[in-house]
């Protein structure tokens, strides 16, 4: 009757699966609903699912034809790419991550969720192509690239998190460059990026020949002006030529409001959050950046 009630949320029921379980939380760590029943392991005081985490997930499976292998780059605690595959059940799901510590908390979401004949999880540098040696091409790449360079923004007080925002590691030029040597053909490569930065965007798909073929703006309160930006790019190679020289890319798409100025979820979110297993309310994943 206990694990009945944990299904539903203010009258709203969890789709999906049951996972399996069987695992607790550790010290300084927290057990958190992601998509559906699917949890996550997080630290208590370090890097945290956003809401970026989430459209970008929802961006990338909506954005791709057909998913059979995903990859997630510098993939944290891997919620976005649960998050797609909670989305996907079909598809095969590779993860590349340098930070050891939040490698640990992903194995024991991809554990606690059942997850592991699915999921393979690379420890790395995304820079690097011998990490991705000998697999094979992904019909979906997803990526959340830290947005700052290190003085621009405060440093988070534990390490962990630290990636998370600023680079360390590579930036979105670094992200197109992986994207472009792991696509299979006609894959699509999305991914999340401050508007203040978008011409870095934009001329890291250029060199790496990818093209834009959707952007969509993120206003995290209406009203507000839009701080990120939604990325679906694909190899040029990939496309007809009579596509990959057209006008009209990327297509224009209004910007998707998170909330309303008084602060509630807009139905557009939220019918995005019920696309993607969550609770149409407010509480969830908290303002990204």
């Amino acid at each position: 009757m206990e694990r009945e009630s944990e299904d539903v949320f203010r009258g709203w029921r969890r789709p999906g699966p049951r996972p399996p379980g069987g695992l607790e939380p550790g010290e300084g760590e927290t057990l958190d609903y992601l998509c559906g029943s699917f949890r996550v392991f997080q630290a208590a005081r370090g890097h945290r699912y956003s809401t970026d985490d989430l459209l970008v997930a929802w961006w990338g499976v909506r954005s791709a034809p057909r998913v059979e292998r995903l990859l997630d780059l510098g993939s944290g605690i891997g919620s976005i790419a649960m998050a797609a595959a909670w989305k996907l059940p079909a598809a095969r799901v590779v993860t590349v991550e340098a930070q050891p510590f939040s490698i640990a908390l992903a194995r024991k979401s991809v554990l606690y969720n059942g997850l592991a004949d699915r999921f393979r999880i690379l420890e790395g540098d995304l820079r690097d192509p011998a990490v991705l040696e000998g697999e094979a091409p992904f019909d979906l790449v997803l990526g959340a690239p830290p947005y700052f360079e290190r003085g621009d923004a405060t440093e988070a007080c534990h390490p962990q998190a630290v990636p998370a925002r600023i680079t360390l590691r590579g930036g979105v030029g670094a992200y197109a460059e992986a994207a472009r040597r792991s696509l299979a053909p006609g894959g699509r490569f999305a991914f999340v990026w401050p508007v203040a930065r978008d011409g870095e965007a934009r001329d890291a798909l250029e060199r790496e020949r990818l093209l834009l073929l959707a952007r969509r703006d993120v206003v995290f309160r209406e009203g507000e002006p839009p701080l990120v930006a939604l990325f679906d790019a694909a190899r040029v190679e990939d496309l007809p030529d009579s596509l990959a020289t057209a006008a009209g890319f990327p297509r224009a798409e209004p910007p998707l409001v998170v909330r309303r100025a008084d602060g509630r979820h807009t139905p557009e979110y939220a019918a995005v959050r019920l696309s993607m297993g969550f609770p149409p309310g407010d509480l969830g994943p908290r303002r990204g950046g």
